[in-house]
């Protein structure tokens, strides 16, 4: 009998497609990474020590695990002076990490939500904004009309309304402009891509939000909460 054929292609070390795919799941596959990959979901790079203790443990373990998701290339490491920070590879793994979240919650259905009250209303994933005020702005944006049809540019009212309030895309990346994310903790989409980028430069740059310290949680300021009522048309409690 004649064994099949493996037709998937070889990278430059000879692997194939299947076997780096195991190996990167492989990377994830313990819940201590996955506490440090969470956190590293804020979009700020940290030291190993701060991911041991979020993982809660010691940190030569820590630093083995960490040397496990550097050699699956889902994060990097930075040196600077005496410290070494680790931050993720880049937007691809952040958008790979969101999407595990959602299946995660899709897997269990009739689990309760059990997120942070904080965390549900506003937080980062990795460069855009998520949770329930994230979710409300994709909502208005839609039914507004600031996406194409297809859904994954600005049309010319949503570029009109970027400008508006100083967002500014990047011209130099291959992103999508508009990309649906699946928000883990409200189960509905929030604006990511390079637009949900723009958009969340554009709140920090304004001072519409705070980032909360060694979280991934925001803040709206009062001038946030009066820029998301007069642009968005959402009323903050």
């Amino acid at each position: 009998m004649n064994k099949p054929l493996n037709i998937a292609p070889a990278n430059a070390d000879g692997k194939t497609l299947e076997s780096t795919m195991s190996e990167v799941a492989a990377a994830i596959a313990d819940p201590s990474r996955v506490s440090m990959l969470c956190a590293l979901m804020d979009g700020r790079a940290w030291t190993a020590t701060e991911l041991s203790a979020v993982a809660d443990i010691s940190p030569s373990t820590g630093s083995a695990h960490l040397a496990k998701l550097v050699q699956g290339q889902l994060i990097s490491c930075l040196s600077q002076g005496r410290h070494r920070y680790y931050r993720l590879a880049g937007n691809e793994v952040a958008t790979l990490l969101e999407m595990l979240m959602g299946v995660s919650m899709r897997a269990q259905p009739t689990r309760p939500i059990t997120t942070p009250v904080h965390l549900r209303k506003a937080r980062t994933c990795y460069d855009h904004l998520a949770g329930d005020v994230a979710v409300r702005l994709y909502t208005f944006m839609q039914e507004k009309g600031w996406f194409t049809e297809e859904g994954t540019e600005l049309s010319a009212v949503g570029l009109a309304g970027f400008r508006q309030i100083g967002a500014t895309l990047n011209a130099q990346t291959r992103r999508k402009t508009v990309c649906a994310c699946l928000d883990w903790s409200e189960r509905r989409p929030h604006l990511g891509g390079n637009a949900g980028a723009a958009l969340l430069a554009a709140f920090e740059h304004h001072g519409w939000i705070e980032r909360i310290a060694g979280y991934r949680e925001v803040r709206f300021t009062d001038a946030g909460r009066r820029a998301l009522a007069k642009n968005f048309a959402i009323t903050l409690s």
